[in-house]
């Protein structure tokens, strides 16, 4: 059901995403540095625990395998993005432009799990998996958060 823990979770996740993205577009110099490392941290750490707790419940199902694929290519876009951006001068017109793509990538799809992914795993996984999912993303997330705080900003992680 649309409605289940899970999906709540994840776009509670994607509101506070897109509230950062507005701030640190509004910032400029050592706040806009800031603002964006709390975004990485934050999109590290969600994508992760997605990735574990609802993906690879996706990747089992045939039927929802093919738009688990694509959310995780996805993901590993935006993290080369964040990646690139981590190393570029915040007052850069290079880092300008690099922040509006991946900011305009991230936007669209975060709005394509929302509109079309969560509609999809609602309808084909039962309310005992996402239950299950909802509990593996809750755990997961605090410790993704540790590792990704933890990381330096621009290190290649696969």
């Amino acid at each position: 059901m649309a409605d289940a823990r899970i999906y709540a979770d994840l776009k509670a996740d994607h509101d506070r995403h897109r509230d950062l993205l507005q701030r640190i577009d509004a910032a400029s110099g050592d706040e806009r540095a800031e603002l964006f490392e709390e975004f990485r941290v934050e999109v590290s750490a969600h994508a992760a625990a997605e990735e574990e707790a609802l993906y690879a419940t996706m990747l089992a199902n045939p039927d929802l395998r093919d738009e688990a694929r694509h959310s995780v290519s996805e993901h590993k876009e935006i993290d080369d993005y964040l990646g690139e951006i981590s190393k570029l001068d915040p007052a850069s017109n290079e880092w300008n432009q690099r922040f509006a793509e991946m900011r305009h990538r991230y936007e669209h799809h975060i709005d394509e799990e929302e509109e079309e992914m969560f509609p999809a795993a609602a309808e084909e996984l039962s309310d005992a998996e996402e239950a299950r999912i909802a509990k593996v993303f809750e755990e997961r997330k605090p410790k993704e958060l540790e590792i990704a705080e933890s990381s330096e900003a621009g290190d290649d992680r696969d």
